[in-house]
């Protein structure tokens, strides 16, 4: 048998069992809960059921995608960790500060705390609005063409990179829509495993192609210190580095809907813990070493880097494994941010303005197969991006600072108009626009520092001065929550 056809033989074999695990896991599930009427935290929430294992498991493969190993690799320096080793401070605060939040006011979306903690609903529709623009035009598209692109520079196959792309976008909205957030969590676990394992050989397998030897590497490619002109300078991780993972961690549907999905505050916060160890222990490496190793190897070749090295260090019938492992990475994220898309809209604008009490199973269906078309439309422009993983991020910037801000001001100050936030939010969504489209003056991630300081100000200036109130710093909600 040709060795091609025992690596496409081991790729499919092994995506069809994770998909025939999970199916089974699902099964057993839905039995014991035979008979009862499907509610939100069935499909978004999976009944509330997660043990610790599969939240970290979870949510380290919602996270870890291509837009990671191939966006992070294709940079080809190891800079690019810097964001893996501060993503653990994010996740350390979701655990100790911001998770207890959600369970004591028992959340099914991070944006009905909004609601709650300013007592109006037109904040939770906003940014519930703000988070969809961002999983639709943004994170969406930038997986599936990641993905895409990372399967046909490994299988160096000549389908156009659309086509692979509407594969993913098909299988990763059926395990959506047919099993809800426990399919999405239990395949993650599943394929977390084989994912990390595999990461970590090619690691010692890229390493071994060069025989340990960085030598005629440039020196700022291996330099955890960044200059002025690097994509991470070093003065960036002293402002707006750590609010970037607070928001991405802390305040993201996508990301905190795992935790939320466990019987208690301690199992999630567990969860989350566990996550942390893996990306401080294990992540860095497998985002950034691949990627050096081509650049000593082909040159600068961008995001192209992490699969052909892959392709190349790997045996044929093993690289169809780790195919098999980055495709369910690949689905277990879309199908992700698909899920906490339909939440985000289903609990935050359908309920409260089409319809109170939908069909969840079929608006589920209809609203997932909407954002995939969307998805793929959107594959085409990111084709043309010169670093995938830098355009997402400051892409991003225009929602994310506005949107931490709100969650800011809402957890840390009493008596905030909500009117004063949304206001500052929209003001900081443009005054981000600004540095972005007409004048930088700035990295990205300081003008990301400036939009969220600047927001929470004028938030608090805008309730006194037009709203009448009288904001107070409130620090003790944390110490009430734990």
């Amino acid at each position: 048998m040709p060795i091609e056809t025992v690596q496409i033989l081991v790729f499919l074999t092994i995506t069809a069992l994770i998909a025939w695990l999970t199916w089974r896991r699902c099964v057993r599930d839905a039995a014991g809960r035979a008979g009862e009427t499907t509610t939100q935290d069935d499909v978004f929430l999976a009944g509330r059921g997660l043990g610790w294992m599969v939240v970290a498991g979870s949510i380290t493969l919602t996270n870890l995608s291509t837009d990671q190993l191939v966006g992070m690799n294709g940079n080809q320096m190891a800079l690019l960790a810097l964001w893996e080793l501060s993503a653990v401070v994010g996740l350390v605060i979701l655990a100790k500060v911001i998770l207890p939040v959600y369970y004591r006011y028992q959340c099914t979306t991070t944006t009905e705390l909004l609601e709650k903690r300013y007592g109006d609903y037109r904040i939770r529709a906003l940014i519930g609005l703000l988070f969809l623009l961002g999983n639709l035009f943004i994170f969406i598209p930038s997986m599936l063409y990641s993905g895409s692109l990372f399967m046909q520079t490994l299988f160096d196959i000549d389908l156009p990179l659309l086509t692979i792309a509407s594969l993913f976008g098909l299988v990763g909205a059926a395990y959506a829509v047919l099993g809800g957030l426990r399919a999405v969590a239990i395949s993650d676990a599943y394929s977390g495993v084989l994912l990390l394992s595999l990461g970590m050989v090619i690691v010692f397998l890229s390493l071994a192609a060069i025989d340990f030897d960085f030598s005629g590497i440039p020196a700022e490619r291996l330099t955890l210190i960044g200059d002025n002109n690097s994509p991470i300078p070093w003065h960036t991780l002293l402002t707006g580095m750590l609010f970037i993972q607070i928001f991405y961690w802390g305040t993201n549907q996508t990301i905190t809907q795992r935790a939320m999905a466990s019987p208690t505050a301690a199992e999630g916060q567990k969860g989350v813990l566990a996550a942390a160890m893996i990306r401080l222990m294990i992540i860095p490496p497998m985002v950034v070493i691949p990627g050096i190793v081509s650049f000593k190897l082909y040159g600068d070749i961008g995001d192209a880097a992490f699969g052909r090295v892959v392709g190349d260090v790997l045996p044929l019938w093993l690289s169809g494994a780790f195919a098999a492992a980055i495709a369910a990475a690949v689905l277990t994220s879309v199908n992700s941010v698909l899920n906490s898309s339909t939440a985000l809209y289903v609990c935050d604008i359908h309920q409260r303005f089409i319809a109170p009490a939908p069909d969840l199973r079929r608006l589920n269906l209809v609203i997932t197969v909407s954002f995939v078309l969307i998805g793929l439309a959107m594959v085409p422009i990111y084709a043309r991006a010169d670093s995938i993983i830098n355009l997402v991020q400051e892409l991003y910037g225009l929602l994310s600072m506005p949107i931490l801000s709100a969650f800011i001001v809402g957890l840390l100050f009493r008596d905030v108009a909500a009117g004063a936030a949304i206001f500052a939010v929209v003001l900081g969504v443009l005054l981000y626009g600004f540095f972005s489209f007409v004048w930088a003056p700035f990295h990205y991630i300081h003008m990301m520092f400036i939009t969220v300081v600047f927001c929470v100000g004028a938030a608090l200036v805008i309730s006194r001065l037009v709203f009448g109130t009288s904001p107070q710093w409130s620090p003790a909600l944390f110490r009430e929550a734990v």
